[in-house]
């Protein structure tokens, strides 16, 4: 496939912004090309639905016209069925293929959506990655984890079994979930709503980080509470805190940073050390 420059970019961005205040323009040829044109740079990973910082402490840009773009899509395809093997599926969008030309190897049944991309030398064990999501190099997907639509998963990052990582189409501005290098998520935690683990981060089993989550650093004397990201090399448990309500006064659930994972040119032993030195749960 050939690559996108600049200028055919800006032709895209404006006939995706067009359909999406107009649907009746994907009965134009010209508009429904540039829905279609931007999944295959999408799939390809010519682009991606946020674009990682240029600088330390900067946020992510999110691009809401692909995300535009991916709603639009389904509008223009069309239920068919398809069979993998013994298996029949039956929706809009097709699964990806080629992987050993793309260099990932995938364990059945893992399954991909067309416009997933997943860099090579990744592995998806028996796993779902949604539309929209992007997937580094070195990255594992573990057995029965999910990468939800548009979800940015950095390299070498760990998705241990059973993880969720949510996702989100609209509204388009909204921010995807987003893992960064180096990350380690452990079995069955969950990362929603837009959060964003900064890079080597380490979550224990069961840890559940929404928007409104209170992330609690309890590694000084006195706490410190984040929403909506978790700073650098933190290693996280699940934990809770006592809130007074009308009928009293309970314990809801919240993540507890314990330590830091130690910086190194060696993430296996930092991760390693990190895990025995915390005792964490994976």
């Amino acid at each position: 496939m050939s690559k996108a420059d600049e200028t055919e970019l800006s032709t895209l961005r404006s006939r995706v912004e067009a359909a999406w205040e107009d649907r009746a323009l994907l009965e134009s040829d010209d508009h429904r090309r540039a829905v279609r044109r931007t999944i295959a740079l999408l799939d390809a990973g010519e682009i991606r639905v946020a674009s990682p910082p240029t600088e330390d402490g900067a946020e992510w840009t999110v691009h809401p016209w692909i995300k535009q773009a991916i709603v639009l899509y389904f509008v223009t395809q069309k239920l068919r069925t398809e069979h993998v093997g013994p298996f029949e599926y039956y929706d809009k969008i097709p699964l990806k293929r080629d992987w050993a030309e793309a260099g990932v190897r995938v364990v059945p049944p893992a399954t991909a959506r067309y416009g997933a991309f997943i860099e090579a030398g990744s592995v998806l064990m028996p796993s779902y990655v949604n539309i929209g999501a992007h997937i580094g190099s070195g990255t594992m997907v573990d057995t029965w984890a999910t990468v939800g639509s548009c979800a940015q998963i950095g390299r070498n990052v760990h998705l241990s079994g059973g993880v969720g990582i949510g996702g989100v189409l609209e509204p388009p501005g909204a921010t995807p979930v987003i893992i960064e290098d180096g990350c380690f998520v452990g079995s069955r935690a969950i990362v929603v709503e837009g959060v964003r683990l900064e890079p080597e981060v380490v979550l224990g089993a069961n840890v559940v980080i929404t928007a409104s989550t209170s992330i609690i650093d309890v590694t000084g004397s006195e706490p410190v509470t984040f929403k909506g990201r978790v700073p650098a090399r933190s290693v996280v448990i699940p934990g809770t805190r006592a809130k007074r309500f009308e009928a009293g006064e309970y314990q809801v659930a919240c993540a507890l940073i314990i330590g830091r994972r130690k910086q190194s040119t060696d993430q296996r032993t930092s991760l390693n050390e990190a895990l025995r030195t915390f005792d964490v749960q994976v």
